[in-house]
């Protein structure tokens, strides 16, 4: 068969995995971006030219023969090594330019990246950032990103990067409503209507903590995300665990306890290791690391100068 392999192209192995993928023509054509008939056409040259059917017709979809796996097979490690070429390269720029794509989560670009992004591309105006919002970890192996900055103790094995500091979380409450927050009753509090994340975010301790031990018709307001979990309580919904460099900016809000370090979670930098020593990647990495360390006491927690400095910007 080594013959035929001469006709075939790199598009032609991306065609039979997308229809592998999809178990059909209309899915796989929209996967790869043609129309069906195009994919019909293409897949009947292929098996024409390699002299073989690589999928079987079925009322619930194609199925792959022998010879068809073995094509998928070939095309998945194809995948992976125009993938690792493609990292390998990209970590040979010669200096900060070109795309450079970050994945994080809405609280953090929010509240605390975004002048940060911006003072990194007032320092080098040739990367240009395309920035990437979710709480799944993106595959950075296969080039889903270049760089994610996460919260997390437990940053996936393949990656490397830097701890740059450890978020810390606390209850806070509206000012108006707690004049004297250091004499408060912690047991009054469970007493009070609540906010909370998400059952979606129920492995957070703070979460576990308002579910076993905050009556469930006093948690008055739910949100799946962190972002917005301050403006909840500002508004007067509840009281709330919420990271301190949110609540902290904010004058209208006070704590109403202090940070927890169970609740905590680590503030990682990280990348794909082919990817470290591309000059985009090393320059947004190095710079984000000073900037972290500048605020590291207002991330942790810890009262001081910056987190009027903060407020100020917010």
């Amino acid at each position: 068969m080594a013959e035929p392999f001469k006709n075939l192209a790199w598009d032609d192995f991306r065609l039979i995995k997308a229809v592998a993928d999809a178990r059909g023509l209309p899915a796989a054509a929209a996967q790869i971006g043609v129309n069906h008939s195009t994919v019909f056409r293409r897949l009947k040259q292929i098996e024409d030219t390699l002299g073989n059917a690589l999928f079987e017709r079925h009322r619930t979809g194609y199925a792959l023969t022998p010879a068809g796996e073995e094509m998928v097979t070939l095309a998945n490690r194809l995948d992976e090594e125009i993938t690792a070429v493609g990292r390998k390269l990209a970590g040979r720029e010669p200096s900060p330019a070109g795309e450079l794509r970050v994945t994080t989560n809405d609280s953090l670009l929010i509240h605390l990246l975004m002048p940060l992004l911006a003072g990194f591309r007032e320092r080098y105006p040739e990367v240009r950032l395309d920035v990437v919002l979710t709480n799944q970890a993106l595959n950075l192996s296969k080039r889903d990103a270049d760089v994610a900055i996460r919260a997390t103790d437990q940053p996936p094995e393949n990656l490397v990067g830097r701890r740059a500091a450890r978020i810390a979380w606390a209850l806070y409450g509206r000012a108006i409503d707690f004049p004297e927050p250091g004499a408060i009753d912690q047991e009054e509090l469970k007493t009070r209507n609540w906010v909370s994340l998400g059952d979606n975010l129920a492995q957070l301790k703070a979460v576990k903590f308002v579910q076993e031990n905050v009556a469930p018709e006093r948690v008055v307001y739910k949100i799946n995300t962190v972002l917005g979990l301050a403006e909840a309580v500002e508004v007067g919904l509840g009281i709330g665990h919420v990271p301190c460099l949110i609540g902290d900016a904010r004058p209208t809000l006070v704590r109403l306890a202090p940070p927890d370090p169970a609740y905590a979670a680590d503030l990682w930098l990280l990348t794909h290791p082919d990817l470290r020593h591309a000059p985009r990647v090393r320059a947004f990495l190095d710079y984000l690391a000073v900037e972290f360390g500048k605020l590291r006491r207002f991330i942790e927690g810890n009262p001081g100068p910056v987190v009027e400095s903060v407020a100020a910007q917010a």
